[in-house]
């Protein structure tokens, strides 16, 4: 089974949209994956919302694919906070991550990645080498929550081998 994270707790984010895009190709490829948000969930202590959350969706995912924005050089507490008040042995140990970075600035999240890909690996995951960082998304993205072409040219190719993966 997988999960896409959208990886933020903002109403209308970038980051919402390039998650919707990564399930679209999934189905392309005949692969039905989860879409979860962060948004109005309660993370910040260890509660029936994120135990119920655990049993449905995060405990059954094998593969999980994070889509994270660049928060003041990182990724957003609210993920952080999730991976935290969640039991790490049965949601995260031994399972496998695709990371992709969004950043309306040019580095497309390259440091928030490494930092999530270090916290994944500390709780045993298995993260996949093709990282992508997608930079100045408000530009990449037209203005009914797309990709353009080279873009959706690399989001398709990092899929295919985390598919293989």
């Amino acid at each position: 089974m997988y999960t896409i994270i959208s990886g933020t707790n903002r109403v209308g984010s970038h980051t919402e949209k390039v998650a919707r895009e990564y399930r679209e190709i999934l189905e392309t490829k005949n692969i039905k994956a989860n879409l979860f948000s962060l948004k109005g969930l309660d993370v910040l202590h260890r509660n029936e919302a994120i135990k119920k959350v655990e049993t449905e969706i995060l405990i059954p995912t094998q593969k999980f694919i994070f889509i994270i924005p660049e928060y003041n050089g990182s990724y957003p507490g609210v993920l952080k906070a999730l991976i935290d008040n969640s039991d790490i042995n049965t949601v995260w140990n031994f399972k496998k991550a695709l990371l992709t970075g969004v950043a309306t600035g040019r580095a497309g999240n390259l440091r928030g990645m490494d930092h999530l890909s270090d916290t994944l690996h500390y709780m045993k995951m298995n993260v996949y080498y093709n990282k992508l960082p997608i930079s100045v998304v408000n530009k990449v993205m037209n203005e009914y929550g797309h990709l353009n072409d080279e873009t959706l040219l690399a989001v398709n190719r990092q899929l295919d081998g985390f598919i293989e993966f």
